[in-house]
């Protein structure tokens, strides 16, 4: 139990044991970190029940104050503040704190139990590789994966493949006329990569073909639809969905080409998954329950023979479901997903991380399901993130003006590769040594700036900053975590020492400003960890990080470890860089960020 869960603990006590025949909700204890200006550690907040009874905030402080000095071991001091009451936690509680969780590796973690959670992240079409845009989805869908799973969850990560549909015609009609049967294994272009370098051939001739059908003197949104391109993709998503033996042939090797592509960028990313689910193999349960809707009067059709929903009465407007010559649209695969994922695992949370240009889609899809009487509808949240640009703006994959996943890992490295020369800090490594320092550096620095910051915001991605050891970074990190190794190596400690290395320590001895600070930061990662599951947040854990590196630097400039006063001084300042360097190595862990022993 953390010391925050302990102070409400017994603040609640002395409420009870101080005011017997006042009626008081427990619910309204708040206790929050000191501020700094302020003598103190936790503070216990008195205004929620200055009026109920009658006291005077300094008053009541006061008498709650010296109730808890009394009855508890926890304090060793109070003052009080314009109605805060600012708690000094006795310097013996720091030193046990130390003793119990220096060496605990899965400290901050829940029990388990039995809520189940499906996150869904990724979701990439096979039209295209996986570029920069996909990046901050995955690592969001990771760490949030992780984070749920330390906080006692039974997480399943999924990934949603758009494998089917009108965007992947294009890339297969442009190969058909343009490939002269070129293949990944021909060319040595990755298949991810080759499939969509076709995906823009097809925009390119397609822009081409409206261009001379408007010059022969068709207005322009005739001309859309009736170029032959476009029209050569709708006719072969008609022959797909009849099963047409040659489109499936081709559908099957292209795809088999991308997958082949993202396995390879996925491994390099550190990202993996539980279940992959395929959209070719759930739009035709999304038609059934559509038809379902349709005869249980949920749904109407039009003339045209399309099924449409109604939200005019929830404030939004009707929506497609099935057109009219009865191929698909996005909504019904998105039906029968939601179904067949709630189906396979009995999910309590139903988790999307889709970036908020989808947040209308995500609300219609609920709202659906919940009008159609499906259980699955309650669980469902949109884990809704702000997009990502470059310094340069907006990338459009179309246009061929994407930065691919792969180039963007390798610009990452190469600027770690060159940060990591010039600072002239490769003495002593092998060239295999080197060569994962510099994967280490740039895959952690480009993941920690992408989930630096609140989901929610848009955020522009700049690859020279994320890299800055001097800056809010992992490279910051990173090197805070290699100091400390440094440190232990030559005091002859591990990482993780034995739990009776620091047995016949006392628990007597005076704990100086800078080594509290840092055990009252490792003290409240547990809090850290469960508020970044209850906000779906993973920026949480990088901020905390960062301070947490950031403390320990100060630490060390103030205090020596080998030259400390005396061997016990020695033995808790041990502790505490052992227990820093393991609060690092675990909150990075669940953002999927290596630390380096040495950089």
């Amino acid at each position: 139990m953390t010391l925050a869960a302990q102070i409400k603990l017994a603040a609640e006590d002395a409420l009870k044991h101080l005011f017997p025949n006042v009626d008081l909700s427990t619910a309204a204890i708040t206790v929050n970190q000191t501020k700094p200006e302020f003598k103190g550690d936790y503070t216990l907040v008195l205004f929620p029940f200055v009026k109920l009874l009658r006291q005077k905030p300094d008053e009541l402080g006061k008498i709650i104050g010296n109730y808890l000095l009394e009855k508890t071991e926890l304090f060793s001091a109070f003052d009080i503040v314009s109605g805060f009451l600012n708690l000094t936690i006795r310097d013996t509680c720091w030193v046990s704190f130390l003793l119990n969780h220096f060496n605990d590796a899965h400290y901050g973690e829940k029990s388990k139990h039995d809520k189940r959670i499906m996150v869904e992240y990724s979701s990439p079409n096979t039209n295209k590789p996986l570029h920069f845009g996909h990046l901050r989805n995955n690592f969001l869908g990771y760490a949030m994966a992780e984070i749920l799973k330390a906080n006692g969850n039974q997480v399943v990560k999924a990934n949603l493949v758009n494998d089917r549909g009108i965007h992947i015609c294009k890339s297969m009609i442009a190969w058909q006329r343009y490939a002269q049967g070129d293949t990944p294994a021909r060319t040595g272009i990755k298949g991810d990569h080759l499939v969509g370098d076709y995906y823009v051939k097809f925009n390119d001739a397609y822009k081409a073909e409206v261009e001379q059908l408007v010059a022969e003197g068709m207005d322009k949104d005739t001309a859309e639809k009736e170029a032959p391109i476009m029209k050569d993709a709708q006719d072969m998503l008609r022959k797909w969905e009849m099963g047409d033996s040659d489109v499936r042939s081709l559908w099957a090797m292209m795809n088999g080409w991308v997958y082949d592509g993202f396995d390879k960028t996925y491994a390099r990313l550190g990202i993996d998954f539980d279940k992959v689910y395929h959209e070719s193999e759930t739009y035709l349960l999304g038609k059934d329950i559509v038809k379902e809707g349709l005869r249980k009067g949920v749904l109407y059709q039009k003339e045209d023979g399309s099924m449409w929903v109604d939200l005019t009465e929830e404030g939004l407007d009707q929506k497609l479901l099935l057109r009219g010559d009865g191929t698909s649209v996005y909504m019904t695969q998105d039906l029968g997903t939601a179904k067949l994922k709630y189906n396979d695992y009995k999910l309590d949370q139903s988790i999307y991380v889709i970036a908020d240009e989808q947040n209308y889609h995500m609300q219609v899809l609920k709202l659906i399901l919940k009008k159609l009487g499906e259980p699955c509808a309650d669980g469902i949240y949109h884990l809704s993130y702000g997009m990502v640009e470059l310094p340069s703006g907006r990338m459009k994959s179309r246009e061929g003006t994407v930065v691919d996943a792969d180039d963007m890992i390798d610009e990452m490295v190469g600027l770690a590769k060159t940060q990591t020369e010039e600072a002239g800090k490769t003495e002593g490594f092998s060239a295999d040594e080197l060569s994962k320092l510099y994967d280490t550096i740039g895959l952690g620095a480009l993941k920690f700036y992408l989930l630096r910051v609140d989901p929610k915001k848009k955020m522009i991605f700049d690859p020279k900053e994320s890299i800055d050891l001097h800056g809010f970074t992992a490279t910051f990190i990173q090197y805070a975590h290699a100091r400390i190794c440094s440190i232990l190596r030559k005091e002859g400690c591990p990482l993780q020492p034995d739990s009776t290395k620091f047995q016949s320590f006392s628990l007597k001895r005076e704990i100086l400003p800078a080594e509290k600070k840092l055990a009252h930061a490792l003290e409240q990662y547990p809090d850290v960890l469960e508020d970044a599951a209850k906000e779906y947040n993973p920026s949480l854990l990088c901020n905390y990080s960062f301070q947490l590196a950031q403390l320990f630097n100060s630490f060390y400039d103030e205090h020596s470890i080998s030259k400390a006063e005396n061997e016990e001084k020695k033995h808790l300042r041990l502790m505490l860089i052992v227990m820093t360097a393991q609060v690092l190595r675990h909150a990075m862990h669940l953002l999927g960020i290596r630390l380096p022993e040495k950089m």
